[in-house]
C-alpha cells in the first residue's frame, strides 16, 4: 500500500513526498482509514512505529474537507505528557499540513505564556498542548474548544504515571461530546482501558502493533553485571570504544545530573534533561545533542518522551528502568527507520529483577558480556547477602563447579574476561 491510495489530498501526500514518505508503516497502514471514516480509535503501539503520522494525517484530511470560515477556531486538539513530545507533534503536524493554509500551535509549560497567547489570538486549527498549560490559559479565556471537532489523548499510560488524570477528567467536561476521538497507548493496563472507555466511543475500532521482533532485531543488545559504584567507570570504559553521539538514561534527576557531573570531569561534554530543567535548558541540550557539540545526553524517561533523533547507534540504560515497558521505549529510540543501533545495559545487584522482568516481556534472553574489567567489582556485590534473593521453596543452586555466573546469580570472577558467559536456567 502506498500513501497515494489512502485518498488523501493532494496537499498532503505533496507534503509527505517531500519528507520522503510513499509507504505508510503498520499502524499508519491500520489506523488512516479508520479515522478517515470518522471512527473513534484505541491505539497501542510503541514509540518509533509512526503513531504520530498515523492521527496527524487524518485530522489535516478532515480539516482541509471542512467549510472554510472567516473566523479561524480550534479544531483538532492533542494532549499529551510532555513538552517534548508536544514540540515533535506540533512539528509534524506542520510539516503534513505545509502549503495546506491550515495553522498550528504548541503550548507548554516552563516558558512564559505572552508568546503562546499570540499565537492563540491570531487563530489556530490545531492545538497540541501539555494538560497543565492547556487548562490554565483555557481558564484565563484564551482557549476556546467549542468547535473542537477532533481530541487526540497521546502516550495516555505516560499521561497516568505522571499524575494527569484529574487534568483529563477536567478537559473532558469542556470539549464537545459529538468529536472524534483518538487514544494512543504504549501499554493497555486496566486503568487505561478504563480511561479509554470515557473517551472513545462504543463503536470504536481498536489497532494494536505489539512490543514485536523488528525493533530487537535491529537493536544489537546486551548487558554488563557491574556493582552500583563502578557504574561511572564502566560508562566511561564503553565512551571509549564509541564514536559518535550516545544517549544515556538515569532513573532519577539527581542520578542525571551526577552522571553529567562525572563525565565533564573526565572532558566528555554531556548534558541532562529532565524535569527539573527549564524548558530553554532542555531545548538547548537537545539542540546541541542533535548538532554533537555535546556528545552524551543523559535523560529520565519523562523528558525522553518525544525525543526523535535519525542516526542515534547508541543507547546505555545506565540504570535498568523499574518498568519493563520502558526497556521497549528507550531502545526503540536507536534501530529507527530500518537503520542498525545498540544498546548496552548496565545492571547491578539490585536491578536483578528490572532485567527478568524485561526479558520477560520481550520474550528474549539479552546477551551478557563479561569481557570488560570490572568483573570482580560485580561479583563482590552480587555475593552480599542482603543482595541475594533467597531461594525459592524447591529451587536448587548452583550445580558445584560452574560458579554463581548463572542468570540470577553473581557473575563469576576471575579478570576481566570473567571467564565464559554465564549458563542461563
Amino acid at each position: 500500500m502506498a500513501f497515494d491510495a489512502l485518498g488523501l489530498d493532494p496537499k498532503i501526500l505533496d507534503a509527505l513526498d517531500a519528507q520522503g514518505y510513499t509507504s505508510p508503516t503498520p499502524i499508519q497502514a491500520q489506523s488512516i482509514p479508520i479515522l478517515l471514516e470518522g471512527i473513534d480509535l484505541l491505539g497501542t503501539a510503541q514509540t518509533g512505529t509512526g503513531k504520530t503520522a498515523a492521527f496527524t494525517i487524518p485530522i489535516v484530511q478532515h480539516l482541509l474537507e471542512q467549510p472554510k470560515t472567516n473566523r479561524r477556531k480550534i479544531k483538532a486538539l492533542v494532549v499529551t505528557p510532555t513538552r517534548e513530545l508536544a514540540l515533535q507533534v506540533g512539528d509534524n503536524a506542520k510539516r503534513y499540513s505545509k502549503n495546506t493554509g491550515l495553522r498550528t500551535a504548541i503550548i507548554f509549560g516552563g516558558v512564559g505564556q505572552n508568546p503562546q497567547v499570540d499565537l492563540l489570538r491570531k487563530g489556530v486549527d490545531i492545538l497540541v498542548a501539555t494538560p497543565g498549560r492547556l487548562l490554565d490559559l483555557q481558564g484565563q479565556g484564551h482557549i476556546d474548544l467549542r468547535e473542537l471537532t477532533h481530541f487526540v489523548l497521546d502516550e495516555a499510560d505516560q499521561m497516568l504515571d505522571m499524575g494527569f488524570i484529574h487534568d483529563i477528567r477536567k478537559l473532558l467536561k469542556i470539549i464537545p461530546a459529538k468529536r472524534q476521538s483518538l487514544f494512543f497507548s504504549a501499554t493497555m493496563p486496566k486503568s487505561i482501558q478504563e480511561l479509554s472507555s470515557q473517551i472513545l466511543k462504543s463503536n470504536y475500532q481498536s489497532v494494536r502493533i505489539a512490543v514485536d521482533k523488528p525493533t530487537a532485531e535491529r537493536v544489537t543488545q546486551k548487558v554488563y553485571y557491574v556493582s552500583k559504584s563502578e557504574k561511572p567507570s564502566m560508562l566511561i570504559h564503553l565512551l571509549q570504544d564509541m564514536e559518535g553521539s550516545v544517549l544515556v538514561f538515569g532513573r532519577t534527576k539527581h542520578g542525571c545530573d551526577k552522571v553529567v557531573r562525572i563525565l565533564d570531569k573526565k572532558g566528555i561534554t554531556a548534558a541532562a534533561i529532565h524535569g527539573n530543567k527549564s524548558q530553554n535548558a532542555r531545548q538547548k541540550a537537545l539542540k546541541g545533542f542533535k548538532a554533537g557539540d555535546i556528545r552524551v545526553l543523559v535523560a529520565t524517561d519523562i523528558a525522553a518522551r518525544g525525543i526523535d533523533i535519525s542516526g542515534l547507534e547508541y543507547v546505555v540504560n545506565y540504570e535498568l528502568p523499574n518498568v519493563a515497558e520502558t526497556y521497549v521505549h528507550r531502545i526503540g529510540r536507536t534501530g529507527r527507520a530500518d537503520a542498525s543501533g545498540s544498546s548496552i545495559s548496565l545492571c547491578s545487584a539490585d536491578e536483578r529483577d528490572y532485567l527478568k522482568d524485561i526479558e520477560k516481556l520481550i520474550r528474549a534472553d539479552i546477551p551478557l558480556d563479561e569481557d570488560h574489567p570490572f568483573t570482580e567489582g560485580a561479583a563482590e556485590e552480587w555475593a552480599i547477602p542482603e543482595n541475594r534473593k533467597p531461594k525459592k521453596q524447591g529451587q536448587r543452586g548452583p550445580r558445584p563447579g560452574r560458579g554463581g555466573g548463572q542468570r540470577g546469580g553473581a557473575p563469576k570472577q576471575g579478570g576481566p574476561r570473567g571467564g565464559r558467559a554465564p549458563r542461563r536456567r
